[in-house]
């Protein structure tokens, strides 16, 4: 598994009551790991899947730490060092009811390069996953493109995780829209907002035909509900299900969706391998992908150690 993308320093806050204007409350404050790249990467590593993460740093502490961080889960960290940019780093607001609102100050996160990428890194690959923040800023667009083609060339599944509204709109949804098409992702996984979002509907119905026309597997995450697959068959007919997951307390949702996509890809991978996809073995991939993001929502948040 290839992951293109952001290691970032996540400064989390957790208030244990609602904001109050120009005041304090108590509530805590985390230093973590974060980036979406690396949050899956991560959760491949764990899962058992060879991993590399194609990322840039800056050249400094928390660079350094969040490198050694990701190596821990026995990724490949092949991080570029940025000089003249701090390490990326996002402000993470949890508010009472576990929706999360953040401020990004990507930094280094966006400086890798076209020019950084190496086709050797790609031979052995049987995917290369790629958040939709992999797609835009620049020089990181670049090379998230580039990335694509050497994954293409070599014969790798290509995957796109929607992300983010804001950023997916920014450039006004005909950029986003054609930005997608041009992936032409093997496998695309979105929350029903942000689908919506891209495909300016919010029929569940209508969103589901329309997104086959961008790629042949869709799978709509749906937090607490489980999951929406939809999928062309062989015969390029369109089959849709709902997979029902067991409802899961959370505080904090950071890196849920990361996980999900991390355990979905390995059991997607894994039928890819016997030649095809099937509605039972997506099913199952989706029931993994839940496994995954259940642990990262109920397992334990370690502090990124910066000494």
């Amino acid at each position: 598994m290839i992951v293109i993308g952001d290691l970032t320093l996540d400064v989390v806050l957790s208030p244990d009551r609602a904001l109050i204007a120009g005041s304090d409350v108590p509530g805590t404050v985390g230093l973590r790991q974060g980036g979406s790249a690396a949050t899956a990467a991560r959760w491949f590593g764990r899962l058992g899947a060879n991993t590399q993460l194609i990322c840039a740093v800056g050249r400094d502490g928390p660079g350094r730490a969040l490198v050694e961080a990701v190596r821990s889960d026995g990724v490949v960290a092949r991080a570029s060092r940025v000089a003249g940019q701090p390490t990326g780093r996002i402000g993470v607001l949890v508010s009472t009811d576990a929706e999360r609102s953040f401020v990004a100050d990507r930094g280094a996160a966006d400086h890798l390069a076209p020019t950084d990428l190496q086709a050797a890194w790609f031979n052995a690959a049987d995917l290369l996953h790629l958040p939709l923040y992999s797609l835009i800023g620049e020089p990181l667009g670049s090379a998230g493109r580039e990335a694509i083609r050497l994954a293409r060339d070599a014969g790798a599944a290509v995957s796109l995780d929607l992300a983010s509204v804001g950023p997916l709109l920014a450039s006004g949804r005909p950029a986003a829209l054609a930005l997608v098409r041009a992936v032409a992702p093997d496998v695309l996984l979105a929350t029903a907002s942000e689908l919506g979002a891209l495909l300016d509907s919010p029929n569940r119905a209508v969103l589901g035909a329309r997104a086959l026309g961008i790629a042949p597997i869709v799978i709509v995450k749906r937090g607490n509900s489980g999951a929406s697959v939809h999928m062309l068959d062989v015969s390029g007919a369109s089959i849709t299900f709902e997979v029902a997951t067991r409802p899961l307390p959370a505080t904090d949702t950071t890196g849920a969706g990361d996980a999900f996509d991390a355990g979905f890809l390995v059991g997607f991978i894994e039928g890819r391998r016997t030649g095809r996809s099937t509605p039972a073995g997506l099913r199952r991939a989706v029931l993994a992908g839940h496994r995954a993001a259940a642990r990262q929502l109920l397992g334990p948040r370690p502090e990124l150690d910066l000494r």
